[in-house]
């Protein structure tokens, strides 16, 4: 399995090249485009940052201070905008009472134990404690999410046990513990489903992984 998982990322790599993910001018920033990419698209998230940073709110001590109502505005455009508002600002409740807005202290705590706290915060899932870990913090942790579950049934990799902690260790263990390989292979399996590894019509035809995909061999006879 590792050389399969190696084989794929190189192959994806060789596609698209560096996809240069998570874009933001912060930790910080980071971490808030994780609670508002939740079930929407990039695009809409950078509308509702623009409009963060417009309003001058774009820091934890900002988003606090910030009445639950207007923060829902400025967020409006990354849908299900009140849920995220009070997402937003149990998060940075959190993060005030935690770590007294010191992101970097994040950094130097111990993941077992992060993790599990990211997780006890209202609206903070795994896959988003995850990209806040990784994109946000630099650990090496993978991001499983709807794409990576998708492309690892296809591949015929998917685990017995279909929980999120059962695809994520699929790669974890199969490969080198590197916050980099991690960053980029998540962002190539995201950029893979959307052009080629479509959820109704994945076109296997032209895909660069037919050679080692079950599903595409089957398709394509």
């Amino acid at each position: 399995m590792k050389n399969l998982l190696l084989t794929v990322y190189e192959r994806l790599f060789d596609d698209y090249g560096p996809q240069k993910w998570w874009p933001a001018d912060s930790r910080f920033e980071v971490m808030v485009g994780a609670i508002l990419t939740q079930n929407t698209s990039w695009t809409n998230v950078e509308k509702s940052v623009l409009s963060l940073k417009a309003a001058g709110v774009m820091s934890p001590v900002g988003i606090r201070l910030t009445q639950q109502a207007e923060l829902a505005q400025l967020v409006y455009s990354s849908g299900y905008y009140n849920m995220k508002a009070r997402k937003l600002k149990a998060f940075t409740k959190w993060l005030g009472e935690k770590f007294a807005d010191d992101i970097e202290a994040m950094t130097r705590q111990e993941v077992s134990v992060l993790r599990p706290e990211l997780l006890s915060v209202y609206g903070i899932g795994e896959e988003t404690a995850d990209d806040i870990l990784l994109y946000a913090l630099d650990i090496p942790i993978f991001v499983i999410d709807t794409y990576t579950k998708r492309l690892t049934t296809r591949l015929g990799l998917a685990p017995r046990e279909g929980r999120y902690c059962d695809y994520q260790a699929k790669f974890m263990n199969s490969l080198p513990q590197d916050v980099s390989l991690f960053n980029e292979y998540h962002a190539l399996i995201v950029t893979h489903s959307h052009n080629i590894c479509t959820k109704r019509e994945p076109q296997c035809e032209g895909c660069s992984l037919l050679e080692v995909c079950p599903t595409g061999k089957s398709r394509t006879k």
